[in-house]
């Protein structure tokens, strides 16, 4: 059923609210950061009808054979250890968050609107939109004082990134992402309060809030894992960051720099590399091609290098099984792929979870879209934990001082919005 709304933020924010009040949901957002590929403005899913829940092992066949039993809208997260299924891998660092690898639910209500059109697909689409307008807001909430602690200090960070670089040199490996922990224990936080607020501050093409019982992702990604568009499949890597400027003149400057910079066209075009090859896997012969290669976009506290690789889809082949042929996602691995996963194994303290995993939706045309999960509050109501990753990618010519800075600045937005600083 199709309704029209004038306060498009206003109503988004109620829809937040609305849908937060259930045990699971999801709400994901552009925050008007459109482009040929963009199918809403925002999607909500609400309520229970049918879920999947799997840890690596067999958790893909498990989610295809869960989508073709439910063929309509799905939504949920895969996490990054489903590397441990996809490759021979082990995850053996602590886990303090304790999400499943995979979740997916269909939902009993979608809300899903595009400009000033909210349509509701529920038994009871009426009472539904009613209960939204009629939602009331409550004030943003500050979080409690937090004593934000980091797994890595400055100088074992830069420790670390030495042995890396020294299995750069060797040969082992020609590019990583290195990722370090920054976390709070007896943490008590409000979430559609930090999430509310962390949109406001950094608003991305591929936010999210999703509620999973006392488990919760608070995501401003502005990254593209993959898409589906009909017979097209589309994936996004970012690599490539440089701050925003002071003035338009400043910023102007930045971003011409970051476009010129070979380190980072280097880091860029490996991945996108990678990517390339990923594709192959579910790609009709000849099909894959870079459609843009080092796109500067901006985004309100930084700017990034973007390139975008697209691919048609093998006939036949599923969505979940085009999803499997390229996860992890490149940028957030390295290469060669098993290897740069393996030392991160070994030189990371943090299991990596939902953080580098992905968040997104099937529709029923069979389209899909999944964000990388980055820039990304992850909170465990019930243990009282909080956590969030920053990493960078370490190339031969990176500079430990310069990469640690760079983890600092993706990092800016979520300190701000917790009110605290890294003990």
């Amino acid at each position: 059923m199709i309704f029209e709304i004038t306060n498009i933020p206003l109503y988004k924010q109620k829809s937040l609210h609305w849908a937060a009040q259930l045990e699971v949901c999801s709400y994901l957002d552009s925050n008007n950061f459109t482009n040929s590929y963009s199918k809403f403005d925002a999607l909500i899913a609400a309520g229970v009808k049918n879920e999947i829940t799997a840890n690596a092992g067999d958790a893909f066949d498990k989610l295809n054979q869960f989508r073709q039993e439910h063929s309509g809208w799905l939504t949920g997260f895969l996490s990054y250890d489903l590397k441990n299924e996809t490759e021979h891998l082990t995850s053996t660092n602590a886990d303090k968050l304790h999400f499943p690898d995979l979740y997916f639910f269909e939902p009993q209500h979608v809300v899903i609107i595009r400009g000033n059109k909210v349509e509701i697909i529920s038994e009871d689409a009426e009472l539904i939109f009613a209960q939204i307008e009629q939602q009331v807001i409550f004030p943003v909430q500050k979080p409690e004082d937090l004593n934000l602690q980091s797994r890595f200090s400055r100088d074992e960070y830069i420790d670390t990134f030495n042995r890396i670089k020294q299995h750069i040199t060797r040969g082992d490996i020609y590019v990583t992402n290195f990722c370090q922990e920054f976390y709070a224990q007896d943490a008590t936080i409000h979430p559609v309060s930090i999430f509310t607020d962390l949109n406001r501050i950094s608003p991305t093409p591929f936010a999210c809030f999703f509620k999973y019982h006392q488990q919760y992702i608070l995501c401003a990604s502005p990254e593209r894992f993959l898409a589906k568009r009909g017979d097209k499949l589309i994936s996004q890597p970012i690599k490539g960051t440089a701050r925003r400027g002071a003035t338009e003149a400043e910023d102007n400057a930045i971003k011409l720099a970051l476009r010129n910079n070979i380190k980072e066209q280097q880091e860029n075009v490996m991945v996108v590399d990678m990517v390339r090859n990923d594709l192959t896997k579910s790609a009709v012969p000849g099909t894959v091609k870079t459609e843009e290669l080092f796109g500067i976009y901006s985004f309100e506290q930084v700017h990034q290098m973007m390139s975008t690789v697209t691919c048609q889809i093998q006939q036949g082949l599923s969505s979940v099984e085009a999803i499997r042929n390229t996860f992890p996602m490149g940028s957030m691995t390295g290469a060669p792929k098993v290897s740069a996963m393996q030392l991160m194994e070994q030189h990371e303290r943090t299991r990596r979870g939902v953080y580098s995993g992905a968040v997104g939706y099937f529709s029923p045309d069979d389209d899909f879209d999944f964000n990388v999960v980055i820039r990304t509050i992850l909170c465990n109501a019930e243990e009282r934990y909080l956590s969030f990753e920053v990493g960078s990618a370490i190339t031969f010519d990176a500079v430990a001082g310069d990469e640690y800075n760079e983890c600092l600045l993706k990092a800016k937005a979520i300190l701000e919005v917790l009110k605290t600083s890294i003990n």
